[in-house]
């Protein structure tokens, strides 16, 4: 089957009432968030490649249209269907940039049926992503010595949100990822090391280090607090030295004081010679725990992130909207209470400083000194340009990041930047709510 029923019934619904009445004026569709979640001081935009994929293959096939007749659409209905493509054009924050409440992520311009359609599939895209990749960021930011490694797989909502966990996580900074198949998928580094299984299933730990050391001489990350954190310590020293083993080595931590336990490995290790044995911790960790290794100066070397950056745990949604902006010629607005929208077609204009964002119409000139953050993605259902490297993507909010103010940074209680609408848009947005006051 095609991606068209990827979507929630009202959309369909409303699409075969457009279709039957001929409405197929530009329709002008804007996705935001309207507010950040608690503790957090930024946005990082994510999502877009899945987004243009789903625009670019939209169709409805065969066997599509027969569930929909079956589930009560009429002839009309379903050859409408059948014709529909998306021709639209797509504007959009690159991903990896860095984004604030109410500014749009991405809006669709395109004939109202298809505009409509694709809702349910947009907003997912870019609300999981986009949550996942400030976690991912926030976690970078928390502990800029440490090097993090993407552990989420087995914790994800899903298996195409493991893939999309991976991906994120590499755009954030992380430098390998567990995940083999995302990181075929992705050309990324692939990481791991083994589990407490493995060294029950031998009869002591020398016996079991010993097995994987030399199955993997060059890659060998020792996991000892299966029983006696510390005594396993000593018996992955006795099979470095045994072996005559080289570089590449580590030894992982999984539970307990990760501090303490660290500190006391690294004396153990130097003590045996062994400095460039490196200390991985993992175990159920945050943002919030990085900062407190890289405050306590602890001696990690690397961590494994896994359940917390995968399902963002702290802030596993974000409250994104996808709202018609304009129909046509004319700009509409939502008034209801706490949902109010903003009329037309925008443009988001920065500075460096990301203190001075400037939420405009599309058509309008931009503030001196700010460059405009919407870009045009697709034009007439087709995309412009190839799609982007991770490394790209990752050198983009790797700069963004830098231009954060810190206090946007903070992981407790950060001090959002401000965004200002210009006075066209907002002289606008009064009209059309003067329009529709009830007159007194």
């Amino acid at each position: 089957m095609g991606i068209a029923l990827v979507t929630d019934l009202y959309e369909l619904n409303m699409a075969a009432s457009y279709l039957r009445r001929h409405m197929v004026g530009p329709a002008t569709f804007s996705l935001f968030v309207r507010k950040l979640p608690p503790g957090r001081g930024f946005l990082v935009a994510a999502g877009l490649e899945d987004c243009i994929s789903h625009l670019a293959s939209l169709r409805f096939e065969d066997a599509d249209l027969a569930w929909l007749r079956g589930a009560g659409f009429d002839d009309d209905a379903l050859e409408g269907f059948r014709e529909l493509r998306f021709t639209g054009e797509l504007w959009a924050v690159p991903e990896g940039r860095v984004v604030l409440a109410n500014e749009p992520i991405l809006e669709v311009t395109a004939p109202i049926a298809e505009a409509q359609l694709v809702e349910s599939a947009l907003v997912n895209h870019v609300t999981f992503q986009s949550a996942v990749a400030t976690k991912a960021a926030r976690c970078r930011l928390a502990a800029p010595g440490i090097a993090l490694v993407d552990f989420a797989l087995r914790r994800t909502h899903g298996i195409e949100a493991a893939m999309a966990v991976a991906r994120l996580s590499a755009i954030a900074g992380f430098v390998a990822t567990s995940n083999v198949e995302a990181a075929r998928r992705f050309g990324l580094q692939a990481a791991g090391t083994m589990a407490h299984s493995y060294v029950e299933a031998f009869a002591d730990e020398v016996e079991a280090f010993r097995a994987f050391a030399q199955q993997f001489p060059d890659r060998t990350t020792f996991l000892v607090d299966t029983y006696d954190t510390l005594t396993g310590v000593r018996a992955a020293i006795a099979v470095i030295g045994e072996l005559g083993l080289g570089s590449g080595l580590g030894i992982r931590l999984d539970s307990g004081d990760l501090v303490g336990l660290s500190r006391a490995a690294r004396r153990l290790l130097d003590d045996a010679g062994l400095g460039d044995v490196a200390i991985f911790v993992s175990g159920g960790l945050d943002e919030h725990d990085l900062a407190r290794f890289a405050a306590e100066a602890a001696p990690i070397d690397a961590a494994g992130i896994g359940t917390q950056l995968g399902v963002s745990g702290d802030a596993p949604s974000l409250d994104s909207a996808y709202k018609l902006v304009a129909y046509g010629d004319r700009p509409v607005m939502k008034l209801s209470e706490n949902k109010a929208t903003l009329p037309g077609a925008k443009q988001v204009w920065r500075a460096g400083s990301m203190a001075t964002d400037v939420l405009a119409l599309r058509g309008e000139a931009g503030p001196v000194g700010h460059e405009p953050l919407l870009v045009p993605v697709m034009q007439g259902g087709e995309r412009i340009g190839a799609p982007e490297p991770i490394d790209a993507i990752a050198a983009r909010l790797a700069s963004d990041l830098a231009a954060l103010p810190p206090a946007a940074c903070d992981l407790l209680e950060p001090a959002v930047p401000t965004v200002t609408v210009s006075d066209e848009l907002a002289a606008l947005a009064r009209k059309i709510r003067s329009r529709h006051r009830p007159s007194k």
